[in-house]
Order: C-alpha cells, then sequence, then structure tokens
C-alpha cells in the first residue's frame, strides 16, 4: 500500500514542480493576496484632511482649532467663507470633514454654558466617516474637559476675591479605556490571519479538485485504473502533494505577517500547524468531491471558485457575522471556514489554546470527517 502512495506523490510533485508556471502559481498568489490585504486593503484613517469655517473668530475658537491639528490625525486643507465653497470642498473630496464653529462659541463657553460645533463629514465610506467622527469627537470632549477645568478654577477664584472663602471643586467621573488583542486598531491584524484561512481553502480545494481532473481530461486515469494501485492509494497519493503545499503557504504567511507586517502571534505554532491540518480535511475532501462531478479542468476550476466564495463571504472574514441577517447567520454555521478563522484569530491575536478553542476544532474535525467518508465513497464507487 506503501509503495503505492509513495509512488503516486512522487509523480504528483514531479507534474506539479516540473513547470515553471506552476511552480509560480502555487506560493505567487498567497504572496499577492499577503501584500494586498497587508497594504492596500487599510481601514485605518491615519489621515484626516479638514476645513475650518470659524465663525466666532476668537481665542477660544483658534483654541480648538489648535486642539484639532495638534491631535496628529487631523490636517488643515482649506478655510471656506461661505456654505457654497464648503459644499464644493466636500463635493469634490478635497476634504474629508468639515468643523464649523457658530457665532457666540467663546460667549457661551465663558458663561458656563454648552457651546455647539457643528461636524459635517463626507460619508461616500460609512466606516471612514465613523472613524472621522469618533476621532473628532474625542477632540472635542478633550477640549471641552480643558474648558471645564479652567472655567471652574476662574469661579473658585472669583469667590475667594469677593467672598474670602475658598470653594471646593465638585467631583469628576473620569473614564479610561484600554483595548485589548489589537491596542492600536490596526485593519491589518484583522484581515492578514483571514488570508491564511482563503488561501489554504483555496489551494486545497483547486489543487486536489484539478489534480484528478486532468487524469480523466488527458485519458490517464484509465491507465492508473488497471495498474495495482487501489483506489484508497490513489486518494491518499493525490491529497498529500496538494496538502504539503497548504501546510508551505500557511508558514510562508505566518511567517511574513509576523515578519513583515508586525501581525501579533500570541500564541502557539504548533497548535496553528495542527488546527491547519484539521482544516485540510475539509478542503480536500471538498476538491475529492468536485473531481467527481467535473469532467474537465476548466469545470473543476468553475465549481472551486462557486464553493470558495460563499465561504469566504459568510466566514467573518470582511463583515462581521453579527451584522448579518440572522437566517445568514444560522447559515454560516454550517461554513468551516467560520470555525477556522475563529481559531487563527484566536491564535495570533488572543494567545487562545485548547482550552478555548476546544469547539471550533471539534467542529472542524467532524467536518473534515463527514465530506471526505462522503468524496471518498463517491470517487471510489466512480472508479468501480
Amino acid at each position: 500500500m506503501f509503495y503505492g502512495i509513495e509512488a503516486i506523490v512522487r509523480k504528483e510533485f514531479l507534474q506539479m514542480l516540473r513547470h515553471r508556471r506552476m511552480r509560480v502559481m502555487l506560493f505567487l498568489p498567497p504572496v499577492i493576496q499577503l501584500i494586498v490585504f497587508g497594504y492596500a486593503c487599510n481601514l485605518d484613517v491615519d489621515t484626516v484632511r479638514i476645513a475650518w469655517m470659524d465663525g466666532d473668530h476668537t481665542p477660544q475658537s483658534r483654541e480648538l482649532l489648535e486642539a484639532f491639528t495638534g491631535s496628529g490625525r487631523f490636517f488643515l486643507n482649506a478655510v471656506p467663507q461661505n456654505e457654497d465653497d464648503a459644499r464644493a470642498l466636500l463635493d469634490k473630496a478635497k476634504v474629508n470633514a468639515i468643523v464649523r464653529v457658530l457665532p457666540g462659541f467663546a460667549e457661551q463657553i465663558l458663561r458656563g454654558q454648552n457651546a455647539q460645533v457643528q461636524l459635517l463629514i463626507d460619508g461616500t465610506n460609512p466606516n471612514s466617516a465613523s472613524l472621522i467622527s469618533s476621532y473628532a469627537t474625542q477632540v472635542i470632549a478633550r477640549f471641552s474637559a480643558k474648558v471645564a477645568v479652567t472655567h471652574q478654577t476662574t469661579e473658585a477664584q472669583a469667590r475667594i476675591t469677593s467672598a474670602g472663602i475658598l470653594s471646593l471643586r465638585a467631583p469628576r467621573v473620569s473614564s479610561e479605556s484600554r483595548v485589548w488583542f489589537n491596542p492600536e486598531l490596526k485593519s491589518r491584524n484583522f484581515f492578514i490571519p483571514g488570508v491564511l484561512n482563503n488561501i489554504l481553502l483555496v489551494v486545497t480545494v483547486t489543487l486536489t479538485a484539478m489534480s484528478i481532473v486532468r487524469e480523466k481530461e488527458i485519458g490517464t486515469m484509465e491507465q492508473l485504473m488497471v495498474t495495482p494501485i487501489r483506489p484508497i492509494e490513489l486518494i491518499i497519493g493525490k491529497m498529500i502533494p496538494a496538502a504539503c503545499v497548504g501546510l508551505i503557504d500557511v508558514l510562508l504567511i505566518t511567517t511574513a505577517a509576523v515578519a513583515l507586517f508586525g501581525v501579533p502571534f500570541e500564541g502557539s505554532g504548533l497548535l496553528l500547524f495542527f488546527c491547519s491540518l484539521l482544516f485540510l480535511l475539509t478542503g480536500l475532501g471538498t476538491g475529492l468531491l468536485i473531481s467527481t462531478i467535473s469532467q474537465t479542468q476548466q469545470q473543476a476550476a468553475l465549481s472551486a471558485f462557486l464553493f470558495a466564495t460563499p465561504a469566504f463571504m459568510f466566514s467573518g472574514f470582511v463583515f462581521p457575522i453579527r451584522n448579518m441577517p440572522q437566517v445568514v447567520q444560522y447559515v454560516t454555521y454550517v461554513n468551516p471556514l467560520r470555525y477556522f478563522l475563529e481559531i487563527v484569530r484566536g491564535i495570533m491575536l488572543k494567545g487562545s489554546g485548547v482550552g478555548l478553542l476546544w469547539p471550533q476544532m471539534l467542529m472542524l474535525l467532524a467536518y473534515g470527517a463527514v465530506i471526505m467518508g462522503v468524496s471518498a465513497a463517491r470517487f471510489r464507487k466512480r472508479l468501480d
């Protein structure tokens, strides 16, 4: 049995690595996806171009402007003089937001009243608009706290001067927040672990399906059937090279993610390797199932695409599952990619171990065993 498997594995590696184009296609797409999601697909907003409309022209309004420009995120790009100029700036996307200080701003502050600041944000990109709104709110909140302390100190001094008594400072409630697992809120730390899932799925499904369908298309499947090699040996021999390529891609992507992009890796590399093996059962089994319904390599490639795309979209890689409709959320429970994504992010970002990840690992094992069993039984039946 082992001799037959060894022969098939050797044949597959030679077939796979014989052509330079095939060698490039095995390892170049993972690198390209890693670069795209590491650099191009970036949801972070580090630079916000603002326009400033000052309707008050007082030291207090200029202090608020200094609070924005001194934050390191906001950069003053324009000073529109009227509503038409402000609308043109947003229409032409020359600024991301307009901060408008209304007349009477300083007077309301000196009286201890609520002073209004209007913020107009380009909402073309909802994610960016939400972040800009959050950043601006933080700047205004810090400015408001500073103004409140100054106003309170001034009132206390006035009481000492007029009445000769010291007023105690009123108690204040302050909050301090900390972000765990991704303190800098970098989107690449969210995206890059998902690249590992996508690559492992596509590589294993496509290579397994294509390698078997290729035998049918060029007419060598009949030659294999008349050899002493049994169906189970043929199946295992076809899957081992695809599994090896997938694991090499796992190592490549993980190393590049940590060394090149600085993605944290808090957990165990051995646990990630073991979980990748569990997920390989699903990918290889799916590729084997596709090979039983495809007659040409084009059909196999299209079937792999039709399987991988919904699995990718419903995994929570880009769109949070909790934001999906309730019916779709139930559908995601039959998607193995969902569980593997939770495992990868848990290991890399949270340092989770088996004690936390065993439900996802158990689901991967169950799905992989079922898919592999059904696919292998159907494949052997077709050979018979």
